[in-house]
């Protein structure tokens, strides 16, 4: 055998050795993590699997609406658990999950309590954070907190997209389960000029598409409709950011109402009668309907699961995505719960973990 045929045989054999080495490595690596962190599942590459955090992460803010201050720690969750808010201020913490039918108020915000119950124990404006796991994929989390309102932080998803990913997300031994819409629900409310709706239709992904009527001159120069396909990347990139908004001339109403009294410009785009009083301005040209289909996100998570399918909405707001959710669910033939052994058969940008910050 000449040398050069000698030599290359040698190479290659290193390579083997070294490939199989490598491989006993990491599946060592694996089992370990395994062990340390039993709802962790690195070692399926394949089936699209449910996610949770790594580890706990926490936060401390106030709320929007009351005001108070509020302590929230995040935890990672057992397969199928969903998402789970748990009253630890409480002489007896009492747990709420996130579904359509624990929406007891939807004044402002979207507001949850055991059973949907509207004189139990509450968790208030929950969608900023359940449109932050929903864009990252994220399925199985416990939320303890301190208050009966999650804090408001700036005002978008960013803050918790942030904290989420800083916690890591991992995979978990369950396969992840969608809602594929099989056939169209809307739900319609008003007439002429106050005319609302939105509505879910079958497709093969997940897709929104809004669209805002506000007839002022701060944010009517502004996009008022805005389509967007879900991926975690591009949502970091182009939803999460976007602020709750407000305008001034119902900020009184409010408070007087027990709404709004933590209200600032650090959390809230400000809108008097002609412009924005925030002095750093928009971070998006169109952050008005964007902050709606953020929204609208964090409520269609309401289903229990993540859904394969296209919402429109026009004008919609908290309380009619929760209708729509419920009629959904209300009608069986109206959607089916499927799973990808193989996430290459995904939607695409459903399977992919986004890049951390």
């Amino acid at each position: 055998m000449p040398t050069w045929a000698r030599n290359s045989t040698t190479q290659a054999e290193v390579k083997t050795v070294a490939l199989r080495l490598s491989e006993w490595k990491q599946r060592r690596r694996v089992i370990l993590h395994t062990r340390r962190n039993p709802h962790d599942f690195t070692d399926n590459r394949t089936m699209l699997a449910q996610r949770t955090l790594k580890s706990m992460t926490r936060a401390v803010g106030v709320g929007v609406h009351g005001g108070q201050r509020v302590e929230m720690t995040l935890r990672p969750a057992a397969p199928d658990t969903g998402i789970v808010f748990r009253r630890v201020d409480l002489p007896r913490s009492v747990d709420i999950k996130a579904d359509a039918f624990s929406v007891c108020d939807t004044r402002m915000a979207t507001t949850i309590s055991a059973g949907g119950d509207p004189d139990g124990p509450k968790v208030k404006t929950v969608e900023h954070l359940l449109s932050a796991c929903s864009g990252l994929g994220l399925d199985n989390l416990i939320v303890d907190i301190t208050a009966e309102e999650v804090p408001i932080l700036d005002g978008s998803a960013a803050s918790f997209v942030f904290l989420l990913q800083s916690a890591g997300i991992v995979m978990q031994a369950a396969p992840k389960r969608f809602l594929r819409v099989k056939r169209p629900v809307e739900v319609r409310e008003g007439e002429g000029a106050s005319l609302k709706w939105a509505r879910l239709e079958p497709y093969e992904g997940y897709k929104l598409a809004f669209e805002i009527e506000f007839d002022h001159p701060a944010v009517s120069q502004t996009g008022q409709q805005f389509v967007f396909e879900m991926d975690a990347a591009r949502y970091k990139r182009e939803i999460a950011r976007a602020r709750t908004f407000g305008f001034t001339k119902e900020l009184d109403v409010m408070r007087s109402r027990g709404l709004g009294l933590g209200v600032s410009l650090d959390n809230v785009v400000a809108v008097d009668e002609y412009k924005i009083l925030n002095s750093d301005g928009l971070r998006y040209d169109d952050e008005f309907v964007k902050h709606k289909i953020l929204d609208a996100i964090g409520d269609m998570m309401m289903a229990g699961r993540p859904l394969l399918a296209s919402y429109h909405a026009f004008k919609s707001g908290h309380a009619l995505n929760n209708t729509l959710v419920r009629a959904l669910l209300s009608d069986p033939t109206a959607y089916e719960t499927v799973t990808f052994d193989d996430e290459a058969r995904a939607p695409a940008g459903l399977a992919e973990l986004a890049p951390a910050w």
